[in-house]
């Protein structure tokens, strides 16, 4: 933060402190010339004013918050650039990925700071570990339970949904049903398959799909043609000569989608014979992706959350559509 926005704070925190003070200081007084009790001369809907002290209780309470405010500002952050005397923060701010951010709270262990991100972080480990591990592996050994056999454990998908609600929720909505862009992992769509060490592997190191944009290669006429055909996979109705010249077309896209159109799950590559659509299914969308391409980044969660927090993810992902 600047010197002049840390001074700008601070001033207006002290400020309105002072000003607080001052102004409860000036009503504790009596208005000059009138004795407590009488008459101020103001009326409003039927209340006349009495030159009466404030409550004594209101007024203590009042001092109280005001003191605690001198006292916060003084031990924590608050006042522009000033770290408070405690030197506690909430966590290192100027980390910009993974790697800075573990190496900011090994330093915060190594120098006794208060760092309230990582001694939650502690926290967590000391108080779920322990119970993340019981769940995830093997009673007795280091080998990590197969994830279908985590799936029949009640217990363990309770946790593996409160992880997804805490992680994946924010992309895939907390019913896990998606939105456009981003998979619906209740059904059985999907685009780098739906076996229980795909879906680990996804969520353990993430995906990046790429749909290149073909608008400028097939021009109007060919985005048009290829657009009928494709919606004809999937029984949609369409312009047959549309779609039979589109057919024809379709060659550069068989590359990822292979010639049937039921795509490839090693590439990504969404199946097109079915009714299952990440962009949207009407044929502005369809057109739009031909046109313009799709990009879709999955980040990777192993050093985030580790492997056996995403064994358990894993396990309630596959569970959805696995009843």
């Amino acid at each position: 933060m600047s010197t002049f926005w840390s001074l700008w704070i601070s001033i207006i925190s002290i400020g309105t402190l002072i000003g607080c003070g001052l102004l409860l200081r000036f009503c504790l007084k009596n208005t000059p010339g009138i004795e407590e009790g009488e008459d101020m001369g103001h009326e409003y809907d039927g209340i006349r004013e009495l030159n009466n002290p404030l409550p004594k209780w209101w007024t203590y309470m009042f001092w109280a918050t005001i003191a605690f405010a001198v006292i916060y500002l003084i031990l924590y952050p608050g006042l522009g650039n000033f770290k408070g005397v405690l030197g506690w923060t909430s966590s290192n701010q100027l980390v910009r990925n993974i790697d800075e951010s573990y190496a900011s709270i090994k330093r915060a262990h190594e120098e006794q700071t208060l760092d309230q991100f990582a001694r939650e972080l502690d926290d967590a480990d000391t108080n779920f570990g322990e119970t993340f591990a019981n769940l995830a592996y093997k009673p007795g050994t280091s080998e990590l339970l197969a994830i279908t056999d985590i799936a029949k454990n009640d217990d363990a998908l309770k946790v593996g949904q409160r992880l997804f609600l805490q992680n994946c929720a924010q992309c895939h909505a907390s019913d896990a049903r998606g939105m456009i862009g981003f998979p619906n992992l209740t059904d059985n769509a999907w685009l780098y398959g739906g076996e229980p060490q795909a879906i680990k592997t996804t969520i353990m190191y993430g995906r990046i799909g790429n749909m290149p944009a073909w608008g400028d290669v097939l021009g109007v006429d060919g985005v048009e043609e290829v657009v009928s055909y494709t919606l004809s996979l999937s029984g949609r109705k369409v312009n047959t000569k549309e779609a039979a010249a589109g057919k024809q077309r379709f060659i550069v896209c068989a590359a990822c989608h292979g010639t049937d159109g039921k795509g490839n799950p090693a590439l990504g590559a969404p199946d097109l014979t079915d009714n299952y659509w990440l962009f949207g299914d009407s044929r502005a969308a369809v057109t739009e992706s031909v046109v313009n391409g799709r990009q879709g980044v999955m980040p990777a969660w192993k050093d985030v959350l580790g492997e056996e927090k995403v064994q358990l993810i894993s396990a309630y992902v596959w569970s959805l559509s696995n009843k």
